[in-house]
């Protein structure tokens, strides 16, 4: 497989990056994970803009114009004959010297690549097991809305998920409230409504979550934005997540507390798939 490096199409097998990298030793960078579908990249303008406030919040600059990026994802997809897989664009500050100051970091590093999509199963993604991570996430963290490559909270959530034989963890903030999953965001049911915390609580800005208020405002679906603490799952109407690799998922349980189930979920989920499908062939 080839994958695109500072520039280059390279072997996986011969693409090197420096164990001086500062993404390596500090996990200076972000990234972004794209949903591939008929070998268009799904909301690829939306990820890119997050990599660019990304960036110039953490004051790297980008080595390609957003045109240059577009074409070799396109090349990359078809150089490879991945019409339906996950595209990872990995960006780091480079190499710099000893320690946490950024000086001396001049030359960014950037890695695109293409993995399998996961198997998906449309009944399945609407029952998935979650779990209540024991991790935290700060309230009002200014890094919370880039997917920078510091995720040690989501790691060790997704860890405590598989030890519990569940899909995906939700982490509380440090507010206690639930703010989202360890890679994915949240949303409930609540009287025909669907909610979904706010940005304020620290949350990341997913693209697929902002699919899904689009896609509740062409159905005409309530959204609202609160806090939820959760003690007591079987008082809200559902649960479901998004995220790029699966779309829309559904949830059976919590903490194996048992779940209601809304009609709004699987409506929601069909709309995005058709909107997924939509937007290929254009």
């Amino acid at each position: 497989m080839l994958v695109f490096l500072n520039g280059k199409f390279v072997p996986e097998e011969k693409a090197v990056v420096s164990v001086f990298d500062r993404g390596f030793l500090l996990g200076d960078g972000l990234f972004e994970t794209i949903r591939v579908f008929n070998g268009k990249p799904f909301r690829w303008q939306q990820h890119l803009e997050r990599l660019q406030r990304g960036a110039k919040f953490l004051k790297i600059k980008l080595p390609f114009m957003p045109k240059q990026l577009h074409a070799a994802a396109a090349k990359l997809i078809a150089k490879n004959k991945m019409p339906n897989s996950l595209l990872r664009l990995t960006f780091s500050r480079g190499v710099g010297e000893r320690g946490y100051s950024p000086e001396g970091a001049g030359c960014p590093t950037l890695v695109m690549s293409l993995h399998p999509s996961p198997k998906t199963d449309f009944k399945n993604l609407l029952k998935w097991k979650l779990i209540t991570s024991s991790f935290r996430l700060p309230a009002n963290e200014p890094l919370g809305q880039f997917k920078t490559c510091n995720k040690l909270p989501q790691i060790l959530s997704r860890a405590e998920a598989d030890a519990a034989s569940a899909n995906e963890a939700l982490l509380l903030n440090t507010d206690g409230f639930i703010v989202e999953g360890a890679g994915s965001n949240l949303f409930w049911i609540e009287h025909n409504a669907v909610c979904t915390p706010p940005l304020a609580a620290g949350i990341l800005p997913g693209v697929t979550r902002a699919v899904v208020l689009e896609i509740c405002s062409e159905l005409k679906i309530p959204v609202r934005e609160k806090n939820i603490r959760l003690k007591n799952p079987a008082r809200v109407d559902g649960i479901f997540l998004s995220l790029s690799s699966f779309g829309i998922v559904g949830a059976q349980s919590l903490d194996r507390k048992k779940l209601k189930q809304s009609p709004l979920t699987n409506q929601i989920a069909r709309a995005y798939n058709e909107l997924l499908i939509k937007e290929s062939l254009r």
